[in-house]
């Protein structure tokens, strides 16, 4: 047993420590993926349904960790719903 069980970031934190791009952001959720064995989650830019949807699943697919975040709005409650119930994906909102 550790003291750590998961770990959590966004793209606006990744980017105060110089990590900018879609690129290079998700490059960094698989480079924690591969240093935590546990839950990663991964946060959305997207504020609309369709994109929350799109940049899920493309989280998602990156690693088997990643748990998708999305903003806790309408869109998001609606996202989170179609990511837990239709696909199964993990989700998580802040």
């Amino acid at each position: 047993m550790g003291v750590l069980d998961g770990v959590t970031t966004n793209p606006s934190l990744m980017a105060k420590e110089g990590i900018k791009g879609v690129e290079n952001q998700r490059k960094h959720y698989v480079d924690i993926c591969n240093i935590v064995q546990g839950d990663v989650s991964a946060e959305v830019i997207a504020t609309d349904y369709e994109g929350m949807i799109k940049e899920g699943e493309e989280l998602a697919a990156l690693n088997p960790h990643i748990v998708v975040k999305v903003p806790c709005i309408a869109e998001g409650i609606k996202a989170v719903i179609d990511f837990v119930v239709d696909v199964g994906y993990g989700a998580d909102q802040p």
